[in-house]
């Protein structure tokens, strides 16, 4: 079994050298590591180019800044192995959980895996009450027309059979990628896994990027997806 790290990137350099060693520190199967920057302005696409090189086995970059959800359809398209697996290249999810989200999908119990950031007894860093009300706003109205029951619908861990990920016509460039990916994996007949995860999350002035607009967005994700084709 091969697996596929997909890790995109936009202005990271405090966190793509960290990101890039815990994930090369996952061994329990045959990896290859993706990443595709984009576009960034603040030294992280040379770091990319210099410093950890060697430690990538595919480097996109984008010509301008597209959104993360243009570039995991871009890391899907070449990525080659059995398993495949988002990786944020921030730090607030470390790859030491690579093994439980896994075991599932290695067990033959499930073909996609979700982690969680409200289920489990790892730890959580506190942040702010909105986001997780929007959070928990987006995952029930995901839920109601999904007929999903997910903790946590917004997660950036998110683990696939390689088959079922690529056989997804995605569209979306930003973060309505994890709405519009949830819709359409309710519609297929697979199994479908929920592992919690530590979080440790970050604050704006740390770099988070997702805003009010990706909420906005999100809400005519799910409609969209989940009523049409």
């Amino acid at each position: 079994m091969k697996l596929s790290v997909i890790i995109p990137c936009f202005n990271e350099i405090n966190t793509i050298e960290q990101i890039i060693s815990k994930v090369q520190n996952f061994n329990d199967l045959e990896k290859e590591i993706i990443v595709i920057d984009d576009c960034s302005n603040d030294g992280t696409k040379e770091i990319l180019n210099s410093e950890i090189s060697n430690s990538i086995d595919k480097l996109i970059t984008n010509d301008k800044n597209f959104g993360k959800g243009y570039s995991l359809r871009k890391g899907i398209s070449v990525a080659t192995g059995d398993i495949i697996i988002f990786q944020d290249a921030d730090l607030e999810y470390d790859p030491s959980e690579y093994k439980n989200l896994l075991k599932p999908i290695l067990e033959g119990k499930a073909d996609v895996v979700f982690g969680s950031r409200f289920t489990g007894s790892g730890e959580k860093r506190v942040l702010y009450f909105w986001h997780r009300l929007a959070n928990l706003i987006l995952t029930t109205l995901s839920n109601m027309f999904s007929n999903l029951n997910l903790t946590d619908m917004e997660i950036g861990y998110k683990v696939f059979k390689s088959e079922i990920i690529k056989d997804l016509n995605l569209k979306e460039n930003r973060f309505g990628i994890e709405p519009e990916i949830t819709a359409k994996i309710a519609k297929k007949k697979i199994r479908i896994y929920e592992v919690g995860v530590r979080y440790f999350g970050r604050t704006y002035n740390e770099g988070k990027k997702i805003t009010w607009k990706d909420g906005i967005r999100a809400v005519y994700c799910i409609l969209r997806y989940n009523l049409f084709n």
